[in-house]
């Protein structure tokens, strides 16, 4: 690709564009792993990282990606053969299930149309009717469809059925971005990564433990080795790992930890509803149609825009990356092709959005896609009156 002049728009919904001074912080000089200086940075960096989880309870962080934290929250609760009760809001939502499903559990898997969240009512039937469900697994924030399922209304629901299954939440990219509350809701293992709303590039993998999964880890009898929670737990008390860490991720964790400390989080989840607030605008402004059709669903992370049936999605973002060096997100699974998503998560600002939002209008109508001009104009209003 021939060179762009000025920044690229990295505007996937993940991994997300790095600030400067957490790339600093990677940039410092690796220190020794078994000294006390990197003791003193894993202390700062698992008592930081609590608030963002919403817990007061341990958090694991691993050297690897969302999918090993996956992994590691079934083979620390479960066992084979363990029924475990799942939901098809995505993409990604189905991969946890194939996940499941090749470790050997029993996954009843509840199908779905990728365009609504999880039913909490479907939640609450599921498990009045299996009492031999020992998990339930959600998605928080669809990243292929841009759909939010309501995690508190969820732990109602199984509250409701007298259930005792364990809830077990995928946060991959929502954490750090949109309100979670691991404690208040009930959440047995929340999973998460360092790329999306934690500002960092791939690399750490997250599980936040209740003392109900703990409990469950004394008896669960997937073979675990890597993912084992305890001979990491017991380290960490020392201030170390049972294994080589990913130091200079670690340094950039601390710093991104402090910025999202400095802005405070309820400014950082209001400034992506309001991002979000102003993309939908933008959208239907243009004539188009979000994905999501729940409005208590729509994400604050990402918008999936669904593009006309004689279009192709994935050539208009072919052309804007080419024209204006924009990358966009693709349609994942069913979508492919009829979707591009918009990202506005992480280190963003209003600015950011207006540019972005510039650089989809010009696509659209260079692709010959029939849209109203006033997209970008009806977002500026959103971000103007907030």
């Amino acid at each position: 690709m021939p060179y762009s002049a000025g920044r690229h728009f990295l505007q996937i919904p993940g991994p997300t564009n790095v600030p400067d001074r957490v790339l600093r912080a990677i940039s410092a000089p690796t220190i020794d792993h078994r000294g006390p200086d990197f003791a003193a940075l894993t202390d700062d960096v698992l008592a930081a990282v609590k608030p963002v989880f919403g817990t007061a309870g341990p958090v694991v962080v691993y050297p690897s990606s969302g999918t090993g934290a996956w992994e590691a929250a079934l083979v620390n609760t479960l066992s084979p053969g363990d029924r475990v009760l799942a939901f098809e809001t995505g993409h990604f939502a189905a991969l946890w299930r194939d996940l499941a499903g090749n470790l050997g559990l029993d996954v009843a898997f509840v199908p779905g149309d990728w365009r609504h969240g999880v039913d909490p009512a479907v939640v609450r039937a599921k498990l009045a009717a299996d009492p031999t469900v020992k998990a339930v697994c959600v998605v928080h924030n669809e990243t292929s469809t841009g759909v939010t399922s309501r995690i508190a209304e969820i732990r109602r629901a199984i509250d409701e059925a007298g259930h005792p299954a364990l809830l077990l939440v995928d946060t991959v990219s929502s954490l750090g971005s949109i309100d979670y509350r691991h404690d208040e809701w009930g959440v047995d293992v929340t999973v998460s990564c360092s790329q999306k709303g934690l500002l960092l590039p791939p690399g750490l993998g997250f599980n936040a433990v209740s003392e109900k999964a703990l409990r469950a880890a004394k008896t669960a009898s997937f073979p675990r080795a890597y993912w084992d929670w305890r001979p990491i737990l017991a380290a960490n008390e020392r201030g170390y790992f049972p294994y080589t860490p990913a130091t200079n991720l670690l340094y950039g964790l601390r710093e991104s930890l402090a910025l999202l400390r400095e802005e405070g989080l309820p400014q950082v989840f209001a400034r992506h509803r309001r991002h979000a607030a102003a993309t939908r605008a933008a959208v239907r402004a243009w004539g188009l149609e979000v994905l999501s059709l729940d409005e208590r669903e729509h994400s604050p992370v990402l918008t999936a825009v669904l593009v006309p049936e004689e279009h192709d999605a994935d050539k208009i973002r072919a052309l804007i990356l080419d024209r204006f060096n924009m990358s966009l997100g693709t349609g994942l699974g069913r979508l492919a092709g009829r979707v591009f998503r918009i990202g506005h998560l992480g280190h963003f600002n209003d600015v950011s959005l207006a540019g972005t939002l510039g650089g989809v209008q010009m696509g659209l109508e260079l692709a010959g896609v029939p849209i109203d001009a006033d997209g970008v104009r009806a977002a500026l209003r959103v971000l103007e009156s907030a």
